[in-house]
């Protein structure tokens, strides 16, 4: 009869170490949680004030590198003209009608460690006129050129599908109107913001942050479920005031329609900040912004699955299109939160709410591994050899099978708790 008793208590013991609702009990009082995130606020804080951040010019690199700044419109306007007479001066010694366009090629990318992001090095390329590759190119490069001199002049902004539209017959497809927008970035030696071209309103923010939009003051608090929209013209930003511990940044838009349905930045001071997939310009200017302005540390939440660490990357280390700009597009220190393959096993997420990884899933996780980026964490590497190996992936919802809230009521407090973060 003892014997029985001891078989049955033994059994139980073993149900509640694998029911998933026992991280629940293993919380603490959110006061104690707090000063956890008080602690990690005073270290960033800390860092950002240790000294001036190192830049690309102070480094003495091996490779000559380039780098793009941002421009007033009267600046922009007189590079263009520059650009115009030296064409006009190559037409008329005889040397004919020739862009010199720096190479945005994976070849011509470098990643510098002292830096932790990508910078593109110092080839160029010649996209001339009289050759039959090349002369579309350079015609849609002068006409972006033109277009571009039309807004300094008229200091307006327009968004990238509007440019597109000025010469749909001659650009075809917005994909190649936009690259060429890029190109022309980087033959300026200014930033996309620079020329006065945008993209469509993507990112939304929501939690406790204040600051002028255009001059208006938005409160963060106040702005229902949807959030703010992140204004795509960064120089409309100003007047940043805030009491948050840190900053979350999510990668998908349900995860953060939980977040902020919930309240969560009110039981934890917190910023919370989405581009809904894969980061635009704007969100990631506003997520440096944040950061460098109000010395918070940033904590992300993505999916478990290569392209969430792809994203988290981009805006940590920044994209390999857009290398020319990533003095001011990357977002340094930024700790990978959740949802991790270590997760899935420790958070005993379900079978069935697990997807097997493709051929190509495996294929992006393997190239990740060969990223310098990657090899420079430790823990990152670590990670994504358990992905590869057990070929499984998972979405942040794969929470709610414990409950809609769970997500917000166990899995995110108890990371905060346990600082669970890379």
């Amino acid at each position: 009869m003892a014997d029985k008793k001891k078989r049955r208590r033994a059994a139980t013991d073993s149900d509640s170490e694998s029911d998933p609702l026992q991280f629940k009990s293993k919380l603490k009082p959110d006061s104690t949680i707090l000063q956890t995130l008080k602690a990690l606020k005073s270290s960033a804080a800390t860092s950002s004030a240790a000294g001036k951040p190192v830049a690309l010019s102070d480094l003495n690199l091996p490779t000559a590198c380039r780098e793009v700044s941002d421009l007033p419109l009267t600046s922009v306007q007189s590079s263009i003209e520059s650009v115009a007479l030296s064409l006009a001066h190559s037409i008329l010694s005889g040397n004919g009608f020739s862009f010199s366009v720096p190479s945005r090629a994976a070849a011509n990318q470098l990643y510098v460690p002292e830096l932790d992001r990508i910078v593109l090095k110092d080839k160029s390329s010649a996209r001339p006129f009289a050759n039959v590759s090349s002369v579309r190119k350079a015609t849609i490069t002068t006409r972006i050129i033109q277009l571009i001199h039309q807004l300094c002049l008229k200091n307006i902004h327009v968004t990238k599908r509007d440019l597109f539209y000025t010469d749909v017959k001659l650009f075809q497809d917005q994909s190649q109107s936009d690259a060429i927008l890029d190109d022309v970035s980087c033959i300026l030696g200014c930033t996309r913001s620079s020329l006065n071209v945008v993209a469509a309103e993507k990112g939304v923010v929501v939690g406790r942050l204040i600051f002028s939009d255009n001059g208006d003051m938005i409160d963060c608090t106040k702005m229902g479920i949807g959030g703010k929209a992140i204004p795509p013209n960064i120089d409309r930003v100003g007047d940043m005031q805030s009491d948050a511990l840190f900053i979350l940044l999510v990668e998908k838009d349900a995860a953060y329609m939980r977040l902020a349905e919930d309240r969560f930045y009110n039981r934890f001071p917190c910023i919370i900040v989405t581009a809904k997939g894969q980061p635009d310009v704007a969100t990631r200017l506003f997520l440096r912004k944040m950061k460098m302005e109000l010395k918070l540390p940033v904590l992300a939440l993505v999916d478990s699955d290569p392209y969430g660490l792809k994203i988290l990357s981009v805006y940590g280390c920044g994209s390999k299109n857009m290398s020319y700009d990533s003095a001011n597009l990357t977002t340094p220190d930024i700790k990978w939160l959740g949802v991790r393959p270590s997760d899935l096993d420790k958070y005993k997420i379900p079978e069935q709410c697990r997807l097997p990884m493709t051929e190509q899933d495996i294929k992006t996780g393997k190239d990740l591994l060969e990223e310098d980026f990657v090899k420079k964490n430790p823990g990152w590497v670590e990670e994504l050899n358990l992905m590869v190996k057990s070929k499984q992936k998972a979405e942040i919802q794969a929470l709610s099978s414990f409950g809609f809230q769970y997500l917000t009521e166990v899995y995110l407090p108890l990371k905060l708790q346990q600082k669970d973060w890379l």
